[in-house]
């Protein structure tokens, strides 16, 4: 199960609670004070927010529960992401007082859209400014009309409030369920449905994602946790994997122990896993291996413990797999999930006093969130959602490694698309080819979004295995830099002609020339720079729209589409990335600070003006004595 939520809405609050009611901790602590059970992390008890997800495990009776804590600000969402791959299902913590806020509507978009069961628990019910009626109706009008009301509160907004929770044979909870279900419909106008006829389909529906169950209370009096652990237990599905199903696992975490060894979280949802046995592993790309753990641990009652072997249901603590990555499947692989958030369109150069361990540094920080993609050419770039990762970033870096370094203003991440057919060829002996070895390539565009289509056109059985993952590998890498400089993610790419001489030709042949032919065919096609450009939904007062439409339009944003309401309107459109932030920052104070921008996705579109270059880290290959020069130096 996971806790999600925007930040301070109270999610690390209501686990602590969750541990005391469970009988992990005897004392609750406190966001505050820095001493919550989830955030072990120096920086994460000095800011009081959640960075990195967190497992804890512990029992409810007869059901174990294996909660992940997740991070509620935004620029941290990837971290939301990996969590949401392996969850049964949720709890959406929302504030009495603050109420749906932006990250709590791409939250329930994304649990809706993969199904996962989720309850909502309104907190904060004690705090001044809580809002019982007109919060139900933002909820239905934000997040989802399949919200029922589980209670109602007494003394809302005071200290002593209290959740007082609803007969299940309520009338609105049966208008809800008979919306989804027609057979439910017949019996509940006859009125012949009995409290258990409730029960059962409340539970299938909540199942199936078809409604939410909203309970209210306070994480820090605890008012409204029995009511909020009855609903867990009675309405989330349980995990029904087998132990004796072939192994099917997904990592989700990858962190350093004291000693800078790998460990690697993964959710278990069939079969076993015996510790020191051999394992598949299959990455996100790249070929399957396989490996064998040197110890398995499982999450129980708040800490871990070492086992002989875990079995489906649990999460386990992995170490021994020195090249394991986050999003690798273990055992038998199971359909991707693919990408639930849009990744990061922005990035800084990182500078240092020591660059080389600078560049280490971060390298193992984009092992524990792979989204932190660290680039080195004359500067060294990291990929970001926003300014407070890049605050994290810098004291991860101070805490962790002793290093105080320097950012430089956060710029947009372009790509690069063909805009046409190309081809190129070099083969053995031609005077320019330094190898032995032949290759030729044909690069054409795709549709957007389907990645890089990699075919081989030549005969198969004319080449060995390793010289042809030896063309692949580096024609992927070799598109993370196009023409001018940015990465190439969606074209098909054939390979047409392959040649060796044995037992001269290694594999480090094709690896060298592979770079100069691919560049060629690229040169042939030519592409254009796009730049990132997010989809974006921004409620305002209605006095303030011609204020705000001045400002998008300074923004460079377009608005398709505006709709007025008695109580806000509704503008719809795309803005550059490039220009968000800065935009987000002059909202407030246009709109009297009841401006949300909810961003809905990312696309991309031709960049107006001359193409941006960005410094190259290859040597470029489309300079072949820069190039040569480069590999002479490596």
């Amino acid at each position: 199960m996971g806790i999600v939520a925007h930040v301070d809405a109270g999610k690390t609050s209501l686990t602590e609670r969750l541990l005391h009611a469970a009988g992990v901790i005897d004392r609750i602590g406190r966001v505050d004070d820095g001493n919550t059970q989830t955030d072990s992390m120096d920086l994460e008890r000095r800011r009081g927010i959640t960075i990195r997800s967190a497992v804890v495990s512990f029992e409810l009776g007869d059901l174990t529960v294996n909660l992940i804590d997740t991070p509620g600000h935004a620029d941290f969402i990837a971290e939301v992401e990996r969590a949401l791959s392996v969850l049964d299902g949720a709890v959406l913590v929302i504030s009495a007082v603050e109420g749906v806020q932006v990250q709590t509507r791409l939250l329930m978009r994304t649990l809706k859209r993969l199904n996962i069961p989720t309850l909502l628990f309104v907190n904060k019910i004690d705090r001044l400014g809580a809002r019982y009626d007109e919060l139900l109706a933002d909820i239905a009008r934000l997040l989802t009309p399949a919200a029922v009301p589980m209670g109602s509160v007494a003394c809302l907004g005071e200290r002593p409030a209290r959740f007082e929770p609803f007969a299940l044979s309520n009338k609105a909870l049966g208008e809800l369920l008979a919306e989804h279900n027609d057979g439910f419909l017949a019996r509940y106008l006859d009125e012949t449905l009995s409290v258990e006829d409730n029960v059962f389909e409340l539970r299938r529906q909540v199942g199936e994602s078809l409604v939410h169950p909203v309970y209210f209370g306070s994480a820090m009096t605890g008012a409204g946790l029995p009511e909020l652990i009855a609903g867990i237990r009675s309405w989330l599905p349980r995990a029904t994997g087998s132990p004796s199903d072939p192994l099917q696992a997904r990592v989700f975490k990858v962190e350093r122990g004291s000693a800078g060894q790998k460990i690697a979280s993964a959710r278990l949802f069939a079969g076993s896993l015996p510790a020191r046995s051999y394992v598949d592993v299959h990455p996100a790309e790249g070929p399957s291996y396989e490996v064998r753990p040197s110890a398995v641990e499982v999450f129980e009652r708040g800490s871990r413990r070492t086992v002989d072997h875990a079995v489906a249901g649990q999460i386990v603590a992995l170490r021994g797999l020195k090249d394991v990555r986050i999003g690798d499947q273990l055992g038998v692989p199971t359909v991707n999930v693919g990408r639930l958030f849009a990744p990061p369109t922005l990035e800084t150069a990182v500078s240092a006093r020591d660059r080389v361990k600078l560049y280490q540094a971060l390298t193992q920080l984009a092992e524990q969130d792979p989204l932190i993609r660290v680039r080195k050419a004359d500067d060294i770039t990291v990929s970001l959602y926003g300014e407070v990762q890049k605050e994290v970033i810098a004291a991860l870096l101070e805490s962790e490694y002793d290093l105080d370094v320097d950012f430089s203003e956060t710029s947009p991440i372009h790509i690069e698309r063909p805009n046409g057919i190309g081809t190129a060829f070099r083969e053995m002996g031609a005077p320019d080819n330094h190898w032995a070895a032949a290759v030729g390539f044909r690069v054409e565009p795709a549709p957007a979004g389907s990645g890089v289509d990699y075919r081989i056109e030549s005969e198969l059985g004319a080449l060995p295995r390793a010289f042809h993952t030896a063309i692949e590998e580096s024609a992927r890498l070799t598109l993370q830099q196009g023409l001018y400089g940015w990465e190439i993610p969606d074209c098909l790419l054939l390979v047409t002609n392959t040649g060796y001489s044995s037992p001269v030709t290694v594999a480090s042949d094709f690896r060298r020339l592979v770079p100069l032919v691919l560049m060629q065919a690229l040169k042939a096609a030519g592409t254009t720079v796009l730049e990132p450009v997010n989809h974006f939904e921004l409620d305002v007062p209605p006095e303030s729209v011609s204020r705000v439409l001045s400002l998008l339009s300074a923004a460079r944003a377009v608005v398709d589409q505006t709709t007025l309401h008695p109580t806000h309107a509704r503008l719809e459109g795309t803005i550059p990335a490039a220009t968000t932030h800065l935009f987000e920052t002059q909202l407030p104070a246009q709109t009297h600070g009841e401006g949300i921008l909810t961003p809905i996705s990312t696309t991309y579109t031709p960049v107006p003006g001359p193409p941006p270059y960005r410094t190259r880290t290859d040597g470029n290959p489309l300079n072949q004595k820069e190039y040569l020069l480069h590999l002479n130096q490596a």
